[in-house]
């Protein structure tokens, strides 16, 4: 073990700041050298070696650093206070969320903002086989889930519903992660994942019953291996992981993925799922949508170092991708997939993107953020940037954004209408089921409920 002098100590406290160099931080900045690549702005630019190096893929990185630095310690255990200073200044890590060009670099991108195609020889095989019919299906399953998305907020800013979490500007990482599975894939999702719920089928009416009170979640989870919406955070991590592992031991060719956000990634039950996955090798891919906010608190104050180099610590890698940039997405969970289903264990996606709306409609952004910040973000729109190369690249034309644009309004009137239509839940349906033959206080609780009923019919026939 090094024991750091009270000199050395104080100097890098003074350097370092509020962003000193805590050991956590010294291996973040370790690992980001390792996946510096051939330098193109915005892309990974990395071969898989050099990011397993990274990310804790082959596990030698870490212990190779740590020994190093401590056998230097150990020739040199008087250091001067300027040595420690610049020591601390070169290893602390930029705070999470922060866009600084060191954390550019770690980017997994194959779309720019501007639309143009991005080379990238580590993930470009992945979307090889993309057809120009594939990606106006892509931008068809985005405009269509933000679409839907608007209806619903409106639903229930009209008293329809009772809350609704948007997902507006995170429509690239949900369509690319959700289109990169298979049908035998089963998918944990959170309350916000709308457009993987649009990829794996479930019909878009389905998930407004529990907004609106009328049922507990309204589709069956195994007809499209999509479970119904997690409210509790970060909870459908572990329920991941243990189908995982039932998976793994059904020797099943399938993989399990688990979505949820920067906040639900420091609850503890997500670190625990991150343990038992990497301990039992579970086929799981972890995709986080950091979007910047965990309702009011920014993702800087979460964490010190990027969310995807703390999968470094549990022993699996961990990768960042442009979660405005569909292309990508789809690519990296790909990736994450099929390693998943050879046995490889575990894998964290953390999809860089940014929550246009509030948290939920009974949030308002305008106190604890700016609109400038907005602003920035609205020009790496994840579908004006896939518009801008289907049109540079002659894949469409005019006609079909017209067709497309009738297809959502048909789309919002289907839902206006199936909102509006769904029957009240029968008052008395909670004392159905709570015992399996009965109970003498649920039968003394039924009758109170139906007095209690039973007045406001009586209240009404008095007037």
């Amino acid at each position: 073990m090094t024991v750091e002098s009270t000199a050395a100590r104080k100097a890098r406290r003074s350097a370092g700041g509020k962003a000193g160099a805590t050991g956590t931080e010294r291996a973040g900045a370790d690992a980001a050298p390792a996946q510096e690549g051939s330098g193109t702005t915005g892309t990974a630019g990395t071969t898989r070696s050099k990011r397993a190096a990274s990310t804790g893929r082959t596990g030698k990185a870490t212990g190779t650093t740590g020994g190093t630095r401590a056998k230097q310690t150990a020739a040199k255990p008087r250091a001067t206070k300027k040595a420690a200073a610049t020591t601390a200044a070169t290893t602390a890590a930029p705070a999470a969320g922060t866009g600084t060009a060191a954390e550019e670099h770690q980017l997994v991108q194959l779309l720019t903002p501007e639309g143009k195609r991005v080379k990238n020889a580590e993930y470009d095989p992945y979307v090889a086989d993309l057809t120009p019919e594939d990606l106006r299906g892509l931008y068809r399953d985005m405009v269509l889930t933000r679409r839907f998305d608007a209806e619903a907020t409106s639903l229930q800013r009209q008293g329809e519903l009772g809350l609704w979490a948007s997902l507006l500007g995170q429509e690239a990482a949900q369509i690319g992660s959700g289109r990169a599975t298979r049908p035998d894939d089963y998918v944990f999702p959170t309350y916000r994942e709308h457009g993987v719920a649009w990829c794996r089928g479930v019909d878009p009416t389905n998930l407004l019953g529990m907004f609106r009170g009328v049922n507990n979640g309204g589709w069956d989870p195994n007809s499209n291996n999509f479970h119904l919406y997690t409210i509790v955070i970060g909870s459908q991590a572990l329920h991941a992981t243990g189908y995982a592992m039932g998976v793994a031991k059904d020797g099943a060719d399938a993989a399990v993925i688990a979505y949820f956000g920067d906040g639900a990634s420091s609850q503890g039950d997500v670190a625990e799922s991150f343990t038992f996955s990497a301990v039992y090798n579970a086929p799981v891919v972890f995709f986080c949508q950091n979007n910047q906010w965990a309702i009011s608190e920014p993702t800087e104050k979460q964490t010190r170092v990027p969310l995807y180099q703390r999968a470094q610590g549990y022993g699996f890698p961990g990768v960042r991708v442009d979660g405005n940039d569909v292309l990508a997405c789809l690519a990296v969970t790909k990736w994450a997939l099929e390693r998943a289903r050879r046995g490889e264990g575990p894998t964290l996606v953390e999809a860089f993107t940014y929550r246009m709306g509030a948290h939920t409609t009974s949030d308002d952004p305008s106190r604890y953020r700016h609109d400038d910040e907005r602003v920035a973000w609205e020009a790496k729109d994840p579908i004006a940037r896939l518009r801008a190369h289907l049109t540079a690249a002659n894949h469409t034309d005019e006609s079909f954004f017209a067709e497309l644009e009738a297809e959502s309004e048909a789309l919002g009137r289907r839902v206006r209408e199936a909102v509006r239509a769904m029957p009240d839940p029968d008052h008395f349906a909670i004392f159905e089921n709570a015992y399996a033959d009965g109970h003498a206080l649920v039968d003394e609780e039924r009758a109170q409920f139906a007095a209690y009923q039973a007045s406001f019919a009586d209240a009404e026939g008095g007037k």
